[in-house]
């Protein structure tokens, strides 16, 4: 563990962490926002709005992320000259949300899509009847029922996220994945120890959050 001692060594391995982090608040946000769009489209009552959330879902739902990435990456960037930041590392970290984003999204729309068939189709009937448009009773009767019916499966998308972000390493961020490379590099004779260090350290956090979800989600469960 001497590799550790040594305050550079432990400022790359912060500096990789810190980026995982980033990269799963931003990933989170815009995947929950998007997810619940596509979701919307997915039982809306107009049929462009339906094939176009179900050609997202299937779309990108059966595309590595890597390929995601890199599209990202050498299309939007080196190719299209979408620059999102003047400074490289910034630019590459909101690239990789996006890509990140994107794909996560369509995980978050099933799983918010099999929230909404959890509600009663009769409340949805009973808004209608009292002359509540599409958009407020997803927003006012659906929606707030459903995400709590969901809370589970959510979590277990956003912890598969946190973990995913390490790909985000293959644009040249210096997260986590390219923190340990990094260190391995410079001190091969202390592989073990230092992968130990960087996969407890995942486990250490992604771990309690799953029972921290779990916990949530049975506090929150819709007693029906």
């Amino acid at each position: 563990m001497n590799v550790f001692s040594d305050p550079a060594n432990v400022d790359v391995y912060v500096t990789g962490f810190l980026w995982i982090l980033k990269l799963t608040i931003g990933g989170t946000v815009g995947a929950l926002v998007l997810g619940v769009l596509l979701a919307a489209m997915r039982v809306s009552p107009v049929p462009v709005l339906r094939g176009f959330g179900t050609a997202w879902v299937n779309t990108f739902r059966n595309t590595p992320l890597t390929l995601i990435v890199f599209f990202c990456y050498f299309g939007l960037y080196a190719t299209l000259g979408v620059t999102i930041s003047d400074d490289l590392e910034r630019n590459n970290y909101w690239l990789g949300v996006i890509g990140l984003s994107v794909y996560t999204a369509a995980f978050v729309c099933e799983a918010i899509r099999s929230g909404i068939n959890t509600v009663p189709a009769g409340q949805a009937e009973a808004a209608r009847a009292i002359g509540m448009s599409f958009r407020q009773t997803l927003t006012m009767i659906i929606l707030p029922q459903a995400g709590r019916t969901v809370i589970a499966p959510l979590g277990s998308i956003f912890i598969a996220l946190a973990k995913n972000s390490t790909i985000v390493g293959t644009i040249g961020l210096a997260e986590s994945s390219n923190a340990m490379k990094e260190l391995i590099n410079a001190h091969g004779d202390a592989v073990i120890p230092i992968f130990l260090v960087f996969a407890g350290t995942f486990a250490a956090v992604l771990i309690p959050s799953g029972y921290a979800f779990g916990w949530l989600a049975n506090r929150l469960a819709v007693k029906r």
